[in-house]
């Protein structure tokens, strides 16, 4: 492809990391391990030149919360605190700041520090301090309201809780509330703040969610430290503003709807989730991690299961319109609270993603395990991953952005999906990807988490240069039941290796793209059915040879091309059957013989499929030829022109369509036979 067409698709790729970048503190292949910050690369290009520049973007946590002494604060003495103590029915109050009311409740009016300890069995804290910051200490301490939350924070100008060390503490509510009158619906969680809440601490906290919500501040919601156990209805832990998380955090979740997210989509920089580590075992009818615009994770250890796992997810998810819809549903959005917090009447989301959000995704560390029904990790605008190890099992979708994918670093391990990784422009720049897909492996669609542009079933043609997917770093293998790399635009390659394993059916093919795939740097080994097959565009620098085999070869049957030296350019045993098999080199020369052998076996170090080094031996000779042009189409016989159905691309699936003269697609007319 000509820079003068890629360049509208690469300003775009370079929108993936203007909101967000992240410390890469856990994880592997991180782009940058520095401090708090990730320097992630991207590609833009000038408009008045064409010529592609590479632009950097350091943006860090602090940018997105701030975490001020008060967060961190833990320290308490007898002399300058007022103790809470209840018992039972009851409660008692030494010091100032606070008073005793009906059946044991306690309401708080002034700024300061309060320890409290012993049960109450059906009573409410109440804080209502508007000028100053409240530290609430829980030194073992277990608080159940029957009809509203037992801790209720009216007005603040900041509240710590601490969770004293070696102690147990637990908020309970019931599961019907009673409201002043009938235009209230506040609180709804049975710790429910309308301040900026901070938990801190070394010590355990249980909160039971019977009504609706576990933990829900209406401002911002941190996470310093402590051990949090929420088990909630409906929602387990909200932010609206922003939920930011550090390394002492270890949270678990247990709810019917979303495990945590934050909501403000209204006011510019809110609506935020920041995590800078911990540990987070969520498990949730909904989404795991919801923010309603930007999500940031630099790190931590998240076990993440959504709508009772992959298993519950519905066969060709996106041709439907989404987990849990019928037909044609509308574009997927992030789910909002049924509270004060909107006038509009809000609809709960069917979505049961592991992490989501409304703009902006990136992952820059930590180690997950996902098992969604939905999505495993989706952007409603771009994502990006730059570190962590991710595992990722999914009844959908692994990987989907709406607009653009770049995967810059991290190892990610792709289980099982419907499509593997899915946005309008794909970048694949580095780290290790291993993707099993039941459709496509890696698609380049039309974004509105579907495959088609329209957001109708099926597929689309894209001329309009606005969908693209570019490889220029990394490992990828893709096992695909459908097309391995897809794009309803076009494809280029300068650097990284893909192994393509699939797809198996006539219907579909390794490489399969409607514009042009130019070929300029890199490995590339695409194995598989050879009813709708493919080679790079013949405006490609780099050679690429492509052979059909006159029959079915079995899963494992070595393939090895090497040089008239006897030198090896590719050994390969392709994890499925296939009949063809496509491969690029920056070692494949115009003007060089080459032979390819099949069968035998060779001693080099092997990895999904591929062999490097080592002794090959036992295998027989298929045919030598001369590489005469940038894509090379070879079968037993010595270079060719394509058998029946050969180069029908576009991305139909089970079905196939006439081409549109694709550069490249077609082997060439006038190639000479050499034996």
């Amino acid at each position: 492809m000509k820079k003068t067409k890629i360049k509208h698709f690469l300003g775009i790729i370079a929108l993936c990391t203007v909101l967000l970048t992240s410390a890469c503190s856990n994880g592997s292949n991180n782009t940058a391990a520095s401090g708090n910050t990730v320097v992630v690369e991207t590609a833009s290009t000038s408009e008045q030149t064409g010529e592609t520049a590479v632009t950097t973007t350091e943006l860090s946590m602090d940018e997105l919360v701030k975490f001020d002494d008060a967060d961190y604060n833990t320290e308490w003495s007898e002399d300058s605190s007022t103790k809470i103590v209840y018992n039972g029915t009851s409660a008692s109050v030494s010091g100032a700041g606070a008073a005793v009311g009906e059946s044991g409740s306690v309401s708080i009016t002034e700024a300061g520090t309060y320890v409290l300890s012993g049960t109450l069995n059906d009573g409410q804290l109440t804080v209502d301090a508007p000028d100053g910051t409240v530290h609430l200490v829980l030194n073992g301490v277990e608080m159940h309201d029957n009809d509203s939350a037992p801790l209720y924070i009216v007005e603040a100008g900041k509240v710590i809780v601490t969770l004293q060390e070696g102690t147990e503490n637990k908020l309970s509510d019931g599961k019907n509330y009673v409201y002043a009158d009938a235009t209230t619906d506040e609180p709804n969680a049975a710790l429910y703040s309308k301040a900026d809440l901070t938990i801190n601490g070394t010590g355990n906290l249980t909160v039971e969610g019977n009504f609706n919500n576990g933990i829900n501040s209406r401002d911002d919601l941190k996470l310093v430290s402590g051990t949090i156990v929420v088990k909630a209805i409906d929602d387990g832990v909200l932010g609206k503003d922003r939920v930011a998380a550090l390394e002492g955090a270890k949270l678990t979740v247990e709810a019917g709807g979303d495990g945590v997210k934050s909501t403000n989509a209204d006011e510019e920089g809110k609506g935020i989730i920041a995590i800078g580590g911990g540990t987070f075992n969520i498990t949730s009818g909904n989404d795991a991690l919801q923010a309603e615009t930007a999500m940031l994770v630099n790190g931590g250890t998240f076990s993440l299961i959504t709508g009772g796992g992959s298993v519950n997810g519905e066969t060709h998810v996106e041709e439907r319109g989404g987990f849990g819809r019928g037909q044609q549903a509308a574009p997927d959005t992030a789910s909002t609270e049924t509270s004060t917090d909107s006038t509009a009447t809000a609809v709960e989301s069917t979505s049961a993603k592991g992490l989501k959000a409304g703009t902006d995704i990136q992952v820059g560390g930590g180690t997950f395990e996902i098992d969604s029904a939905d999505d495993a990790v989706h952007s409603n605008g771009n994502l990006t991953i730059a570190g962590g190890e991710l595992t990722l099992t999914t009844g959908d979708d692994g990987i989907h952005a709406d607009t653009a994918v770049t995967i810059a670093g991290g190892k990610i391990n792709i289980t099982k999906s419907y499509e593997g990784i899915e946005g309008s422009i794909i970048n694949l720049a580095g780290g290790e990807t291993k993707i099993t897909a039941s459709d496509d492996g890696v698609n380049v669609g039309g974004g509105n988490d579907g495959s088609s542009v329209d957001g109708r079933a099926g597929q689309n043609t894209i001329t309009d240069g606005t969908h693209l997917m570019t490889i220029s770093g990394g490992t990828h293998y893709v096992n695909a039941t459908g097309d391995g790399l897809d794009s309803n635009g076009s494809i280029v390659m300068s650097g990284g290796t893909v192994i393509v394993s699939g797809p198996t059916n006539a219907g579909n093919g390794s490489l399969d793209y409607d514009g042009t795939f130019e070929m300029t740097g890199g490995y590339l080994i695409a194995a598989g059915s050879s009813g709708m097959v493919q080679s790079t565009s013949d405006t490609s620098t780099q050679q690429s040879v492509l052979m059909t085999f006159p029959s079915t070869m079995e899963a494992g049957t070595m393939v090895r091309l090497e040089d008239s030296e006897g030198n090896e350019i590719a050994t390969v045993a392709p994890t499925k059957t296939f009949q063809s098999i496509m491969i690029s080199s920056p070692d494949l020369k115009q003007g060089s013989t080459y032979t390819i052998y099949s069968g035998g076996s060779s001693t080099g170090t092997e990895t999904n499929g591929l062999y490097k080094g080592g002794e090959y031996t036992g295998g027989t000779k298929i045919v030598s030829f001369e590489i005469t042009s940038v894509a090379t189409w070879v079968n037993e016989s010595g270079i060719t022109t394509a058998q029946s159905g050969m180069g029908m691309g576009g991305g139909m699936g089970g079905g196939g369509r006439p081409m549109r003269g694709q550069e490249g697609g077609q082997p060439p007319a006038d190639g000479a036979l050499t034996e």
